[in-house]
C-alpha cells in the first residue's frame, strides 16, 4: 500500500508513466529527461545498496563497491526492514528475471 502522504494525482501520473515504459532504452531516455545525473546516480546507488544488504554484505563491502555513506546504507536498511516493501518487491522480481 502506498504511503498516503506521497500519493496524489501527480505521483499517480508519474507511476503510470514509469509503468508505460517498454524496455531499458525507453527507461534510460525517460530517466535522463526527468532526473539530473546526480539524482539518477543516487537512485542507482540505493538500489545496489539494497541488493547488497539483501545478500548480507557488510557495510564495509557496500561502501567499497558503491561509495555510499554509512548514513545512506542505514537509511536503505531501515527501508528494507520497516518500509513499504518496495525494495523487496523489486529485488525479488529482479532475481526471477536474472
Amino acid at each position: 500500500m502506498a504511503n498516503q502522504k506521497l500519493k496524489d494525482e501527480l505521483a499517480d501520473r508519474l507511476c503510470e508513466a514509469v509503468l508505460s515504459l517498454q524496455d531499458v532504452e525507453e527507461c534510460y531516455a525517460f530517466l535522463e529527461d526527468i532526473c539530473t545525473v546526480s539524482e539518477l546516480k543516487s537512485l542507482s546507488q540505493r538500489l545496489e545498496v539494497a541488493r547488497m544488504l539483501d545478500e548480507k554484505y557488510t557495510y564495509e563491502a557496500i561502501v567499497a563497491r558503491t561509495g555510499a555513506s554509512t548514513a545512506t546504507i542505514s537509511r536503505v536498511k531501515r527501508c528494507l526492514n520497516y518500509g513499504a516493501d518496495g525494495y523487496k518487491l523489486v529485488l525479488e522480481r529482479m532475481k526471477q528475471t536474472s
